[in-house]
Parts: C-alpha cells; structure tokens; sequence
C-alpha cells in the first residue's frame, strides 16, 4: 500500500512537540506491514538544508501567492517530499508562530498549501506517484479531506489523525477565497464552524477514516468535557472514530545504547541508572538527597496541568524531594517554577527551553515522570519514561489511562504496577498523588519491581503499525496478505 503521510513537523527535521515524533517514526513501523510511506510536509528552512540533494519533481507558477516545488529526497531516513515555497515557509524559528510567539499571519494559507499539494499528488501531478491513503495529521493537514471531496475527486481515500483536538484551525471567513476549495464546501456546511472556518471541522466531516492518539481519548473526545466543541459531528460520526495508541521509536530511545546517556542500562541493571542520576543532578544544581527526584518535561501549559505543580512544590521538598523542570509555555508558569527553585536552591531545578539530548537523560535519571494533564491525547513523555525505569506519574486521562497502570495495593501485590495514576485532574488528587508516590519510593523493592515492569512493557509501535495498516487495507477494500499481519 501507498501511503503519503502528510504533516506539519517530522523528527528528526524538525520537531516542537510529540506529533514529530509520531510522523517520523510510521513510516518504519509500518514497512514490515507491506505500507511504504513517505511524508509531505512544508519546506521551512531545516527542512529544505537536509534535502539538498533532492531532486525537483514539479514545478507550480502561481502556488497560494508564490512559486513553488515539490522536493523529492531522502532526509533523516524519510522518503520525504517538501513543498519548497520560501514565500510560506521560509522563515527562522517556530513552524507556526513568529519571535514574538504571535501566529503568522498567513497561517491559513501556509497550511491551506501543505494540504491542496497532497491533493495534487492524489490525482496524479508527478508522474510514477500516485498515493492510495493519504495519512493526515491534524489541522495543519486536515483540509486534505475536503480537497478531495469538494474538488475534483481522487481516487485516493483520506485518514485524518486528532492528535489534539484543542488545535483546530480556526480561521475568519475572509480566507476562503484564497484556499482554492470549491464554493461546495462551503454551501453544504462542511467548513463552516462557529460563523467562521474550520479547518479540522472539514477535515472530521470530509476523512474516509478518523483516528486518535488512544482508545481512551477516542471516547473522550465524543463528549462535551473533551469534545471542545466538535463532539456532536463525532458523535455522528462515531463509525468513522478510531483509537489507536502512539508507540514510540525504540531505537532512538533505547537506554541500553542511548548515545545521551553517561551509562546505558537495561532492565536488569537499573542500579547503573545512578550514574545518570549524578549528572542529571549536576546538570540542574540539585544536592542528592534521600527522597525521589520527581521531573517535568513539558510544554508549561493550562493543558499539562502543571499550574496545579507550582503551589505543591514547598510540600514535595517538605517532604524530602527534589525537582527538576525542562520545558516553556505560560510565562505565570515558568516564573511559578523559577521561584520555587529561587526559594529551594539545591532542591529544585529549572530550565526554560527544549534539549533533546537532555530529555534523554531526564528519563534516564530521574526518579518520577510527572505528567498531570487535564486531558491528553496520548501522551509520549510517560512512554519514554516507562522504556527508561523513570516511574511515570500521571493523570487518569486519555492515552496516560491507557498506558500506565496505578500502583494501587491490589495491583502492587498482584505485580502488574508500572506507575502512579491520579483522578480527578484536581489540585488535591494530584497532591495525594505525590504523596502516595513518595511513599511508594521508599519501599525500595517495590519502587525497583515497578521500574523494571515499565521497562519491560511494549511502548512500541508494533501492534499499533498493524492496526494502521489494517484500517489503510479496510478503507481500500484489500484482503490483508497473512504475510504481513505477522
């Protein structure tokens, strides 16, 4: 199966967050599955010095205000296919937003562009290619479905991926005329959304095939608490609605060959974790202590729930433990951390940014994982916290209440706890939390049971690639060879 893979952002190109990682790692995970997948994505500058061997495989006059070509090439082992329009995307930073952090103004017709040359490609435009599926993810993608609805049809059939269904593409009516949709679209309601225009609302009314990051959140999402508005047509559409959980790359994050890692480990050599540990503490200014070094990494957000964190940090440190922060975002929650670790020096540490290969050796040093969303798609940072013995503690939301299992005292004595599950997403439920999960590190052989049970589950993208490639040859209407459902 011919698979064209269509996204915003891809590791190793170019990455702000977990949709990165998920479209880097498909296309490998799905090969043994007889699907050969490339990625279409936007020419931003990263993305175009990689390709510089790339060959020009067409060549557009007037694309969405500009020149433009599609770029063919191998890049950070993808088969990757760029739309090089330095008029849209060739811009320093952030794909998304400017140095001021304010939304490109353009930002309709930047994405409009990704999703109308996955369109071209369906019908044909390069000789030799033509894709069967064209994989979309998010908004920035989603108004690929409707291309192929509304426009002269393909004979290619559409997933739209949710991997965050707060993000959808909102945009004022003025746009429409510059997006190359027919006026069908519009007449029939299917980009309408709320007086204005949505692009994931077109993409969830238009796609063959709508998936989410975890079964959990598939359900979730059809309702008003986490539906943000689009519940109703996922209702009606809740034939369509597919939860497959992400997997993560385990040849990048393998902490036995992990090339971040002072000391590599395995399952049964956890205790070497200690050597990471030193240099993580001494990488943030944290004393060694006695107590759990619990860790963010994190977008900073109302979202991720670490707005409840800053007021509960004087109690953790109470309490004999430290703290270690990696991420941005709100800037009241950055300087809510920064302060905690102005009032703790020793105890609490914090840096506001991204390092890839420093959040390698967070998971491979750190004691607790903390992800306390208020909803999440999936979730990543708990996947790489349970490959790396980095106990996860986590909110009973989304894909986190489909990945981590609570150490409760029935599932310690039954030995099937990898981690610390919370609920509600509340303050005082996240608090008992860190609690609970202070007291479980210090019973130490429970605390090592349950670092090597995470680290022995599959977070891999094994059985979730089957199910993509199942779903691909369903919608297609193919047989699925025994070969390659192995």
């Amino acid at each position: 199966m011919e698979v064209l893979s269509v996204a915003s952002e891809a590791y190793p190109l170019i990455k702000t967050g977990g949709l990165a990682d998920v479209v880097g790692a498909l296309p490998a995970a799905l090969a043994p599955h007889g699907v050969s997948m490339r990625v279409l994505m936007p020419g931003y500058p990263k993305v175009m010095e990689a390709l510089a061997g790339g060959r020009e495989v067409w060549y557009f006059s007037n694309f969405f205000g500009g020149e433009a070509r599609l770029i063919a090439g191998r890049a950070g082992g993808l088969d990757v296919i760029a739309v090089d329009a330095p008029h849209l995307y060739n811009r320093p930073g952030n794909p998304y937003v400017n140095s001021a952090g304010v939304d490109w103004p353009d930002n309709a017709q930047r994405f409009a562009a990704l999703s109308f040359a996955a369109y071209e490609l369906a019908r044909g435009t390069v000789e030799g290619y033509q894709p069967q599926i064209l994989h979309c993810h998010d908004w920035q993608a989603a108004l690929v479905p409707a291309y192929n609805i509304y426009n002269a049809p393909t004979p290619a059939k559409t997933v739209l991926t949710v991997h965050n269904i707060a993000f959808q593409g909102r945009f004022g009516w003025d746009v429409f005329n510059s997006l190359k949709l027919d006026y069908r679209s519009a007449n029939e309601g299917a980009i309408e959304y709320f007086g204005g225009i949505g692009y994931l609302k077109a993409g969830l009314t238009c796609a063959d095939a709508i998936t989410t990051v975890s079964p959990t959140y598939a359900n979730e999402i059809r309702t008003p608490a986490f539906g943000m508005g689009l519940e109703g047509l996922l209702q009606v559409r809740a034939d369509k609605v597919h939860g497959i959980l992400n997997g993560i790359d385990d040849l990048a994050w393998d902490p036995m060959k992990d090339a971040a890692l002072p000391q590599t480990f395995g399952a049964a050599s956890i205790p070497q974790r200690a050597v990471n540990k030193d240099a993580l503490c001494g990488r943030f200014g944290i004393e060694p202590g006695s107590g759990p070094l619990f860790a963010v990494v994190s977008r900073l957000t109302w979202q991720k729930g670490l707005d409840m964190m800053v007021p509960l940090i004087d109690e953790m440190v109470a309490r004999g433990a430290t703290l270690l922060v990696l991420g941005s975002g709100d800037p009241e929650i950055e300087n809510g951390f920064k302060a905690a670790a102005s009032r703790h020096p020793g105890k609490v540490g914090v840096e506001i940014g991204y390092d890839e290969a420093l959040s390698h050796l967070i998971q491979a040093g750190a004691d607790v994982m903390v992800v306390p969303s208020r909803f999440e798609p999936c979730g990543l940072t708990q996947l790489y916290g349970l490959r790396y013995g980095c106990v996860p503690l986590v909110s009973r939301v989304g894909g986190l209440a489909d990945t981590v299992i609570d150490a409760n005292e029935a599932a310690v004595e039954a030995g099937v706890a990898t981690g610390v599950v919370f609920a509600p997403a509340t303050a005082d439920a996240f608090a008992e939390g860190i609690r609970r999960t202070i007291a479980l590190y210090e019973r130490p052989k429970v605390w090592h049971k349950m670092q090597r049970r995470g680290m022995k589950s599959d977070v891999s993208w094994e059985l979730s690639a089957k199910k993509y490639a199942d779903l691909y040859a369903d919608i297609l209407g193919l047989e699925r060879d025994a070969d390659t459902d192995d």
